[in-house]
């Protein structure tokens, strides 16, 4: 039986505290890309688990006066509830202490020990507990462990080596022959720098204290936790036990994991064993960045830690939201907010802002909206038409092809700004369409042909956000009248240009993400104070007045700038606006705004900028001023 299946692993989890932001990222994305190819119609295997045979693990139970088998089983069920909470679907939950793994740990040394892979040596060198990880003199930093900055202990022991060093060669043949095998690719490149340094041979065991895998044949000895932990990615789709079923998944097709374990342990241990062992190395290893809290590393000492499943109940509880709809917030803020491979920062008042403009203002207007006017003009059901508007469709079209381009190369933020530029243009589509008018005109069928093809981009967003926000895209079928169906599509029904039987009932507009207040609850009884005051003949001195953007586009060089050309009416301005952080050029074509039209003209960034558009300030992020009605360019603003 050949491969037939799209294999992703999370790393495996220390059990020494309950997952947070942090770690649960590696989680929510292997979770967004298996369903992302099961949407795609493909077998897929998810595995995470957690890593239970760990000095500092033993240590920990210690602590907590309990035996460690004791102490693992408790918090390998934590862990299992924090997924489960946050809507992981995996397929496996591996744990190193189950017999499964036990007897393919026993068995791959026993080989390796066989064939030569594996001697018997002294050890003398600097060792980190809470790493797990041996270090030479020369990568200690002012004599503590470069990777956390604790102390190092200084082990002199008999020990058993792996010969990582005679794999050198071959792991720098098989990086350049495979470009795509190490991701991404300023990653690659600190491991091709750390081979070319030098393997060392690793030591693979230590003494036994009680807690571990016994060596076979040696049980004064246990297997060293990373020789352990990284077999877990075979020994759970049945190496040794189930060759169908392991020929059927392996090699790993993505095997991601944080930065901290991706140069020593996953890009050089890992695929020296592989080779060791004559199997195929996954076809892409990928380290992504931490997360911290407000500019902080996130740190149980600090106490700054965030509990994704907590925030999404704090957010619940404040907006009234439904709980899943609220851990899919999360989900969406982690895999929008950052590019995917490098560091983040979570802030709680950025994470007010995507949930207001992006899940409130922007999906939530085009669906409330659409469903508003098919409830008052066509008795909430689906109106008649033959297909989505030609033009809107082939937005659609594109639309899919670009996140699916997006999220084949694991680039999630792109994918999800895809997607909310099609809502962007659904919500353009109605602004321009007016069906608030074809409903005063009695344009009947023109006014069905609008409103369908809204609801279109509402179902096709529901699609391609599935795999981001499971919970979310369900109720939006919820609401289309189309929840029975939902769960057959697949990716290429976002691209249905008839995708609706007319007549289905639909449900609501019920508005799936309430607006939250700009300002945190605690906040809310402060009085900002008032500015310095003017006089209204220094207020008069501004023209302000109503402009239509006709073309935006990118400063280059600038990420916050974007060069605007504007209607005033009877002429025509160019001006730079810091706002690309928070509106794409594509969704601001069309919109009225309000503009500063006698401001002294200024270069920035050597681009001339002829006036100046006004925007609220709400907790840092630009929110456009536009009037509630159709205005012409050039109206004065008094």
């Amino acid at each position: 039986m050949s491969k037939n299946v799209f294999y992703v692993t999370t790393p495996i989890y220390y059990v020494n505290d309950i997952p947070h932001i942090g770690n649960a990222y590696t989680t929510i994305i292997a979770d967004v890309v298996a369903r992302y190819h099961k949407l795609k119609g493909e077998k897929t295997f998810f595995l995470t688990g957690t890593d239970e045979n760990a000095t500092k693990v033993a240590n920990a139970a210690a602590e907590a006066g309990m035996h460690p088998q004791e102490y693992v089983d408790r918090l390998a069920e934590d862990f299992k509830r924090v997924w489960q909470s946050l809507g992981i679907e995996y397929d496996d939950f591996i744990r190193t202490t189950e017999p499964r793994h036990v007897k393919v740990v026993e068995a791959v040394f026993k080989r390796l020990l066989e064939q030569g892979d594996i001697y018997k040596g002294k050890y003398e060198g600097w060792y980190c507990v809470p790493c797990e990880t041996f270090f030479a003199e020369n990568e200690l930093v002012e004599g503590k462990c470069p990777e956390c900055g604790r102390a190092v202990e200084w082990v002199q022991e008999e020990n058993y080596y792996f010969r990582l060093s005679a794999y050198s060669d071959r792991l720098l043949e098989h990086i350049e022959s495979h470009p795509e095998f190490l991701q991404p690719e300023f990653r690659k490149n600190e491991v091709v720098s750390f081979i070319k340094q030098g393997l060392r041979d690793v030591s693979i065991t230590r003494a036994n204290r009680g807690w571990g895998i016994p060596v076979p044949g040696d049980p004064s000895k246990v297997i060293y936790v990373w020789f352990d932990a990284l077999l877990n990615y075979v020994s759970a789709v049945g190496y040794l036990a189930d060759e169908e079923k392991f020929s059927s998944i392996w090699p790993a097709d993505l095997q991601l994991m944080g930065k901290d374990i991706f140069v020593r342990f996953h890009c050089t241990f890992w695929p020296a064993m592989l080779m060791a062992l004559g199997l195929e190395l996954p076809r892409v290893l990928f380290g992504h960045g931490w997360w911290s809290i407000d500019g902080e590393k996130i740190s149980k000492s600090k106490g700054n830690a965030i509990s994704p499943a907590k925030l999404a109940e704090d957010l619940a509880a404040e907006s009234g939201a439904k709980r899943d709809v609220c851990l899919d917030a999360v989900r969406y803020f982690m895999c929008r907010e950052v590019t995917f491979g490098a560091d983040g920062d979570f802030s709680m008042a950025s994470f007010r802002n995507r949930f207001n403009s992006d899940l409130a203002n922007d999906l939530g207007n085009l669906l409330n909206r659409s469903l508003s006017m098919v409830r008052k003009y066509f008795g909430g059901k689906i109106p008649r038409a033959q297909a989505c508007d030609s033009e809107l469709y082939s937005t659609i079209v594109q639309t899919v092809d670009a996140t699916e381009a997006a999220c084949d190369s694991l680039e999630f933020t792109r994918a999800l700004e895809a997607v909310w530029q099609m809502l962007a243009a659904g919500n353009k589509f109605l602004n321009d369409k007016q069906p608030w008018s074809l409903a005063k005109q009695n344009k009947t069928d023109e006014l069905a042909s609008v409103l369908y093809s809204a609801l279109a981009v509402t179902r096709a967003a529901a699609i391609l956000i599935s795999p981001f926000m499971p919970a979310t895209a369900k109720e939006i079928a919820r609401q289309l009248g189309i929840l029975d169906e939902f769960a057959s599509l697949r990716w290429n029904n976002a691209k249905d240009q008839a995708p609706f039987i007319p007549e289905t009932q639909t449900f609501g507009p019920e508005p799936i993400f309430p607006r939250l207040e700009s300002a945190a609850p605690a906040d809310r009884a402060e009085v900002p104070k008032v500015s310095e005051r003017i006089s209204y003949n220094e207020f008069s001195k501004m023209d302000l007045r109503i402009a239509e953007v006709k073309s935006a586009e990118k400063v280059p060089g600038a990420d916050k700038l974007l060069k605007l050309i504007v209607s005033l009416g009877d002429e025509e301005r160019q001006i730079v606006a810091g706002i690309a952080e928070w509106y794409s050029p594509e969704s601001l074509v069309g919109r009225k705004i309000v503009l500063l039209a006698n401001l002294e003209p200024a270069k920035i960034r050597g681009v001339e900028s002829n006036g100046m558009l006004l925007a609220a300030d709400v907790d840092g992020k630009a929110i456009l001023l536009q009037p509630d009605q159709d205005v012409p360019a050039g109206a004065k603003i008094r």
